[in-house]
């Protein structure tokens, strides 16, 4: 292995395919995978950032560096800073890294974490492919999560996808074709496979509603996904016990502003489509309640969760 890697190095397109290079379809308890989890336009409910946070020990191996000064627009997403009685400390710089973990038997795994880029998407893709390579990644694997009008009491709906048919892992209930914009995540994603590397992903279907706050739950399905499809041990009870407070608190706060009839408009969409009786989970100003309606309701609740952030 070599890093870190020049940034301005463009890899040529001579790398070998996995065909090319005769291997065989690896075991997934054999393959080096970097997980992908980027905080930005697929990060409904914080779940891939969540994830990241969970999958990062705080004492990982960085193993590669983004120039994220020059890919991040501070004035759209300003970090934070702290002015304490007389002066400015703790600035909270962004930072887009790739870092070596360990799960709980010692096999290893790497993470690219950190903001979205906002600028120079082919340059970012062209230096993960450069990361790719060097560090002989056998299976890139993204996490996102994106807000869909699905309700919180029923099981959170995960779609696959992948630059093969051969690396879908699981059957997706939502299946429909669409044009959605892109992501820096997601055409990182379609840029792999185009260079012959492997390359899936999961996202978690995150109830539009809770789409601006953590929802931990987007996070544990995520990570059960990963752990599920690699083997990897880790230990998710953290992330389970965050979830089940943030439920019972929006139970409560449903029962105290009268949501119920709401949800439960959600909770039938949800179960004809289960069925196969709907057509589409995707939030409509006709089929479901509005964000306004829903936000309306959930005000309390959202205003203390963004107290408890701040503080």
């Amino acid at each position: 292995m070599k890093w870190p890697l020049k940034r301005d190095e463009t890899p040529d397109d001579s790398s070998p395919t996995p065909d090319e290079r005769g291997d065989d379809a690896l075991d997934p308890n054999d393959q080096t995978v970097l997980v992908v989890a980027l905080d930005g336009f697929l990060s409904a409910g914080g779940g891939p950032r969540l994830a990241a946070e969970h999958l990062l020990s705080g004492h990982g191996d960085v193993v590669h560096s983004f120039d994220i000064d020059a890919m991040f627009d501070y004035r759209a997403r300003r970090p934070m800073l702290r002015f304490h009685k007389d002066h400015y400390l703790d600035y909270d710089a962004p930072r887009l890294d790739v870092v070596l973990e360990h799960d709980l038997t010692g096999r290893p795994y790497f993470v690219l974490a950190g903001p979205e880029p906002d600028f120079l998407w082919e340059r970012f893709a062209a230096e993960v492919r450069q990361v790719v390579d060097s560090l002989g990644i056998d299976l890139t694997l993204s996490l996102g999560s994106v807000p869909m009008g699905v309700p919180h009491t029923r099981p959170m709906l995960v779609t696959a996808h992948g630059t093969s048919p051969e690396l879908i892992d699981r059957t997706n209930l939502w299946s429909a074709e669409l044009v959605v914009p892109a992501s820096a995540q997601s055409m990182l994603e379609y840029r792999l496979g185009s260079w012959g590397h492997e390359a899936a992903g999961y996202v978690a279907h995150v109830p539009h509603y809770l789409a601006q706050v953590d929802y931990p739950g987007a996070a544990v399905v995520l990570l059960e996904a990963v752990t599920d499809r690699l083997g990897l041990q880790i230990d998710l009870t953290p992330l389970r016990e965050r979830h089940a407070s943030t439920m019972v608190e929006i139970e409560s706060q449903i029962e105290d502003q009268h949501g119920a009839e709401l949800v439960s408009g959600l909770e039938q969409q949800y179960d004809a489509f289960t069925r196969g009786a709907a057509q589409s989970l995707l939030a409509s100003d006709e089929d479901l309640p509005s964000a306004d309606e829903l936000a309306g309701q959930f005000e309390e609740y959202l205003a203390r969760q963004r107290k408890n952030g701040d503080s």
